[in-house]
């Protein structure tokens, strides 16, 4: 096939897409010769950037998310998060909760979804060609992840505003911002607890209802404080992180004719270019949570040591050159290795299934019935929003 339609483009090339960095570089080397920053928090961590040193922290269970998940532990929030989620355990207590849900997001799983997504796109585009002046990111992108969640989870229609404004609030509060990150992430934990416990009804054949009845498949069965550490990042990442990628990755596309007539000329390139852009597109600032080390570990370069805070940045590692050739460039023919975006090993995304379907059906749609779509607008002027773990374009005006 010719490719020749895609002109090479650069990531730097798009206005804003990069983030500002998440923490400060320090001058000198830890004590095992590795390059140190500063954390949010004020801890000092080592850095790793390296593709082969960032895969090994992320397959190691022996660098423990646990440790670092404490009030004054490091960290890129200015509170400890629930220690129930699946995101701060350890292995053996994450293998028992991540087993009863893990099929739940499989890849034939979550192919069950694509028909509520296709009708949902079907309205989103109605809309859209109905509009004086058409905005992709409010009348399609913000709309699709978030119904497709709820449909998936059952969470109640009447809750659905509600339940959005929570979790919208909670990740994109400023860091410094304590209070309104605690007031909002505390309301969706309590709106999550309702549905485990059945103050609140969910939806009928919903995952909600599911996990609840299948709780003994774990040994002991999970808790109520467990379920609800399983669903509330269902509830918010299900919408918030999956949004964030897809609207950045519309938005890069737009700001790229090439691609996106390389797209348009030839949808069975979408699965490839999705993988590309996910490799390009982190969902905030932090790439990765902070883990301590519980044992010496030797890397490439040097030595962490027992005790070490480590930042082991995806976000570096997928543009490392030594293993992504002019890494900056979006290549939707790059072969070679795996993106690190969803992570890897027991703390491997949950939903990377599901995003990966919603992005893929979203561009192929978009590029098939708005071939010659377009921003209408200068991408310096659009507004983003920025918070503490999450950043997305908030309008993307378009026409066609």
């Amino acid at each position: 096939m010719d490719t020749s339609i895609t002109s090479a483009i650069s990531v730097k090339d798009i206005p804003r897409l990069d983030p500002p960095p998440a923490c400060t570089p320090l001058a000198g080397l830890s004590d095992g010769g590795l390059p140190r920053v500063v954390l949010p928090s004020g801890h000092t961590a080592v850095h790793l950037t390296r593709y082969g040193d960032v895969h090994r922290v992320l397959k190691d269970p022996t660098f423990s998310r646990a440790r670092a998940n404490t009030d004054d532990g490091p960290s890129f929030l200015p509170t400890a998060m629930p220690p129930e989620l699946l995101i701060n355990l350890d292995a053996a207590h994450h293998a028992r909760m991540r087993r009863v849900v893990a099929n739940e997001y499989g890849a034939a799983a979550v192919e069950r979804l694509r028909p509520a997504l296709e009708e949902i796109i079907e309205v989103c585009f109605a809309d859209l060609r109905s509009e004086e002046h058409p905005d992709v990111f409010r009348t399609v992108l913000d709309r699709i992840p978030a119904e497709v969640n709820a449909r998936f989870l059952g969470l109640p229609a009447q809750d659905f505003e509600r339940v959005r404004l929570h979790g919208r609030t909670a990740q994109m509060a400023p860091a410094d911002d304590f209070d309104t990150l605690v007031e909002h992430f505390t309301a969706v934990c309590a709106y999550v607890t309702d549905l485990v416990t059945g103050v609140r009804p969910s939806a009928r054949g919903g995952l909600v209802e599911r996990l609840v009845a299948g709780r003994d498949r774990a040994e002991p069965p999970l808790t109520d404080a467990e379920l609800t550490g399983l669903l509330l990042p269902a509830v918010v990442a299900g919408d918030h992180n999956s949004l964030s990628v897809l609207a950045k990755a519309v938005y890069a596309l737009l700001c790229s004719p090439g691609l996106w007539q390389r797209l348009v000329a030839d949808p069975a390139v979408a699965p490839r270019l999705t993988e590309e852009l996910i490799r390009l597109i982190p969902l905030g600032g932090p790439s990765a949570f902070p883990r301590i080390a519980t044992r010496d570990v030797e890397t490439a370069e040097a030595v962490i040591h027992e005790g070490d805070v480590v930042y082991a940045d995806v976000f570096a590692a997928n543009r490392d050159p030594e293993v992504f050739p002019a890494p900056e460039t979006i290549d939707p023919d790059r072969e070679g290795a795996k993106h690190l975006q969803f992570g890897y090993g027991m703390h491997h995304c949950m939903g990377a299934a599901l995003a990966r379907l919603e992005i893929t059906t979203v561009l192929v749609r978009l590029a098939q019935e708005f071939p010659r779509l377009a921003l209408d607008a200068d991408p310096e002027t659009l507004p983003w929003d920025h918070g503490v773990l999450l950043r997305r374009p908030t309008a993307l005006p378009v026409r066609w």
